[in-house]
């Protein structure tokens, strides 16, 4: 049996689960549909509902305290819907992805997209944020969390922002082969010692 690899999941309700009951957020999915692939892996859920990219940085020293073996960073849609600026959610979250590469814990990095309603100049700005920093930090990048997912009335609960059962799962699926990606990153970077 290979080694157990520990991710922590680090984001917002988006990974916390929000309206969801126990077991059905994206991290227990991917955990779910991993084990049942062969993969000796726990995915410990750090999300908090709410959380900004602010909030992330103040709290992901202590969060790292579990000694994961390698992390999913989600933040950014509550900047987004707050119309924060794109620059201090960039800072933070460079700030956030240098703290991963100083403990040389291995990334999957998810973007996000902000909602139209701020106009495009908004929108384009803040979607550019996590393109450059994937590229700076050379971590393994999903582009848009909510892939096929935002927008469906089928996917998401009736306040039309957090995903229902169904879209979590759709989620988990779409994030599946990236996280395989990272495991075999981790155990790469752990056989190289």
């Amino acid at each position: 049996m290979e080694a157990p690899v520990n991710i922590l999941a680090f984001g917002d309700s988006l990974t916390a689960g929000y309206g969801l009951d126990p077991g059905a957020a994206v991290p227990d999915r991917l955990e779910t549909m991993l084990r049942e692939n062969g993969y000796n892996v726990t995915i410990i859920n750090a999300g908090v509902s709410g959380d900004t990219t602010s909030g992330g940085l103040a709290r992901l020293p202590w969060s790292l305290e579990q000694n994961p073996d390698a992390a999913i960073l989600e933040l950014g849609a509550n900047d987004g819907l707050r119309g924060e600026d794109p620059q201090m959610m960039e800072d933070n979250l460079d700030a956030m992805l240098r703290i991963f590469a100083e403990r040389s814990i291995p990334l999957l990095f998810t973007g996000m997209k902000a909602m139209p309603n701020l106009g495009e100049a908004y929108e384009k700005d803040f979607s550019a944020v996590f393109t450059r920093l994937a590229e700076r930090h050379d971590v393994i990048f999903y582009p848009f969390y909510l892939e096929g997912v935002a927008g469906n009335p089928d996917l998401n609960l009736p306040d039309g922002i957090h995903p229902n059962e169904e879209g979590a799962r759709r989620i988990a699926e779409n994030l599946y082969p990236y996280v395989v990606k990272l495991i075999e990153k981790t155990r790469s970077q752990k056989e190289a010692g």
